[in-house]
């Protein structure tokens, strides 16, 4: 039995929700808690780590525990974000560019390990650690070049969030009324593994 959410439009809006939460969450407990960066990251990877060995020991899906590890890594992704390119003064061109190397090479790796990427068919512990892993990484991006967009770019709170969500609508479109393959990247080892990948 699959242990992940189905991706579905509910999906997406419960991952919005999440997201937007973990970001508040984690603010709330660097910033204005005045808690810092670092020891804040410390705290959310802890709750992270709990979520994630409980989430991997159950053997079949659970909503309200799989979306608390979904919440408990955009947290620490929060703060995660927030140390690197403030703390250690990366900024956020190089902190994004750093997390989005790290989020291709967990990607690569994954689909040369389990010749394939799909989300849809998650059963061993092996594919859904490279699945949270990839989570963490995205949502950890996602808070990255999100304060790219709005505070380096120019384009502000409402032009970077309207940047993203066109971005989101045009993959939605392809993902829902074109016949555009699910599995956006796939790392086939041979002509077999390329034809089991697209299915």
């Amino acid at each position: 039995m699959n242990k992940v959410a189905p991706i579905t439009l509910s999906f997406w809006i419960m991952k919005i929700c999440a997201t937007t939460l973990g970001e508040t969450a984690g603010d709330l407990l660097s910033m204005t808690m005045n808690i810092g960066y670092a020891i804040s990251s410390i705290i959310l990877l802890g709750f992270f780590l709990i979520t994630l060995v409980i989430q991997l020991l159950v053997n079949r899906f659970h909503p309200i525990l799989y979306w608390s590890v979904i919440l408990t890594t955009s947290t620490a992704g929060t703060t995660l974000s927030d140390y690197m390119d403030r703390t250690l003064g990366l900024g956020y061109a190089n902190g994004s560019l750093i997390l989005a190397s790290g989020l291709v090479i967990v990607l690569v790796i994954w689909g040369f390990t389990e010749k394939t990427l799909s989300v849809s068919n998650i059963k061993t512990i092996k594919a859904e650690l490279f699945y949270w892993v990839a989570i963490l990484f995205s949502n950890t991006l996602g808070t990255a070049l999100g304060d790219f967009l709005a505070d380096d770019s120019g384009l502000g709170f409402l032009g970077g969030a309207m940047l993203v969500g066109g971005v989101i609508a045009l993959i939605a479109y392809a993902s829902y009324l074109t016949k555009l393959n699910k599995i956006i990247m796939s790392v086939p080892l041979n002509a077999k593994d390329s034809n089991k990948m697209l299915r």
